[in-house]
């Protein structure tokens, strides 16, 4: 990475015009910016071999470097995605024409200025100036656990200060879900036919590959919500109907189906996924000795009345599995997430096997930890979608892991476009044979010499057995 190219990525978040690509055989990171009406061209000092630097370019000549190299590495063995905050605040701008809730830090009225200092020293360790209310619910509980330990009178007043810190940032959580359940009708279907599309980018594999997984840091019920209007099932670690329970066996649950008049074994059924929530959710609570996960409807008021059913024995915001809020009273304190994390280490930490993250801003050092591990594996492919960088983590995290031939990165406005991402770049479903087929057609029809062809963009052939020939 050139030094000019270091400094304009060091000052990008002033410059929100400012994109980053490394696909294919990029061997550094090419910055571009803005130049007109869905125009670019390359930024200051950029040398690239698919553009020169007074050249204005469009979405005609980045699509052929990006959704090729996507659609190749989405049919990997195994495929991972990692989703953060930057998607429940694309498609919530995309439906209230706003951001969602953030993370902003809240008041205790006890012990303040050391759950404040504590919380502020947690986040440096992670390059973030200021604590969020993770960090100081972490130090809380630590703290709270330390008062009940020396059986001091004020462990009373610091469990309801988390508690109501707790009812806050779950309500903040539902009034982010409110916002795009009652956007206007027209915005909110655009905005759920996007989220829709983005997800079956990724669920849509044949039958032979493993399943997608799917993992989110976020407490909102986005994803199952775009699940459930794409007809995509997820599967997870909780049992159950009414009040499903969560379990510990990681027994290899999937869907199967016999088609009509053909013998042997049952085939996958399409449109299915794995999926794990890291951070816990809005609608997790701790039971006695389990985890369940209770009715609370998509964009609720408030969690309060649905904590109140007799089998809840009177459950409060302060047993919301909310991470780092783990329970205090099981030999590990760190369940169920121990466990979560478990399944993000075992899916990604394999050969042939590429993680895609979108709006997720490298800020968790324990997740970074698993994905750093998984690169170690040469075959392994980390794939970095992100809407800006304003704390420059991700650049900090692609030179330090330091295997740049293993990591592609779309970041920036133009190609983190939760909109634009989908409607250009990323690849149509595997499923859709036709796509593939009307390619191969058109090759043998018009041949490679015919300039009068239809230009298509590359896309791997899938085979009938379900490998994919390599793109030419």
């Amino acid at each position: 990475m050139t030094a000019e190219l270091e400094k304009e990525m060091t000052s990008a978040p002033k410059n929100p015009q400012l994109n980053f690509i490394k696909t294919r055989d990029d061997a550094e990171i090419v910055g571009f910016e803005t130049s007109g009406d869905d125009q670019f061209k390359l930024s200051s000092d950029n040398n690239c071999s698919w553009a020169t630097k007074e050249q204005i370019f469009t979405e005609r000549e980045l699509r052929p470097r990006i959704e090729p190299w996507l659609t190749s590495l989405f049919q990997s063995e195994h495929l991972s995605l990692l989703a953060g905050s930057g998607l429940t605040h694309a498609v919530h701008y995309l439906a209230a024409d706003k951001s969602a809730a953030g993370m902003e830090t809240s008041t205790f009225t006890e012990f303040a200025d050391k759950i404040s200092t504590a919380s502020k020293a947690s986040a440096a360790c992670t390059d973030r100036t200021e604590g969020n209310i993770e960090d100081q619910i972490r130090v809380a509980n630590e703290l709270l656990r330390g008062l009940e330990v020396l059986e001091d009178k004020r462990a009373g007043q610091l469990r309801d200060d988390i508690t109501s810190i707790l009812e806050a940032f779950s309500q903040s959580i539902l009034t982010s879900e409110t916002g795009i359940a009652t956007a206007k009708e027209d915005t909110r279907e655009k905005a759920f036919n996007i989220l829709i599309n983005f997800l079956m980018s990724f669920a849509s594999r044949t039958g032979t590959r493993d399943r997608l997984n799917i993992f989110t840091t976020n407490y909102d019920r986005l994803i199952e919500a775009g699940a459930e209007l794409a007809g995509l099932h997820l599967l997870d670690r909780f049992l159950g109907n009414l009040m499903p329970i969560f379990r510990s066996s990681r027994l290899d649950l999937d869907m199967h189906y016999n088609p009509p008049g053909i013998r042997g074994e049952p085939r996958y059924l399409e449109g299915v996924a794995r999926f794990t929530k890291l951070h816990g959710s809005v609608d997790w609570v701790q039971i006695g000795k389990d985890i369940r996960r209770v009715g609370l409807p998509f964009g609720a008021e408030s969690v309060n009345p649905y904590l109140k059913a007799p089998v809840l024995n009177g459950a409060t915001a302060h047993q919301l599995m909310i991470y780092p809020n783990s329970a205090k009273d099981r030999e590990t304190a760190a369940y169920p997430y121990v466990e979560l994390f478990r399944d993000f280490a075992a899916a990604i930490c394999r050969p042939n096997s590429t993680l895609v993250t979108y709006g997720y801003s490298f800020g968790d050092e324990h997740i970074n930890r698993i994905i750093e591990d998984m690169l170690t594996i040469p075959s392994t492919h980390l794939v970095i979608i992100s809407f800006d960088d304003p704390l420059e983590r991700i650049i900090k995290t692609y030179e330090k892991i330091g295997r740049p031939s293993q990591i592609t990165l779309l970041v920036g406005n133009h190609l983190g476009d939760l909109k634009t991402l989908t409607e250009h770049y990323l690849p149509k479903s595997a499923i859709d044979k036709a796509t593939f087929r009307m390619s191969e057609l058109l090759k043998q029809r018009f041949g490679t010499q015919n300039t009068d062809a239809p230009v298509i963009s590359p896309a791997p052939s899938i085979k009938d057995d379900g490998t994919v020939d390599d793109l030419k």
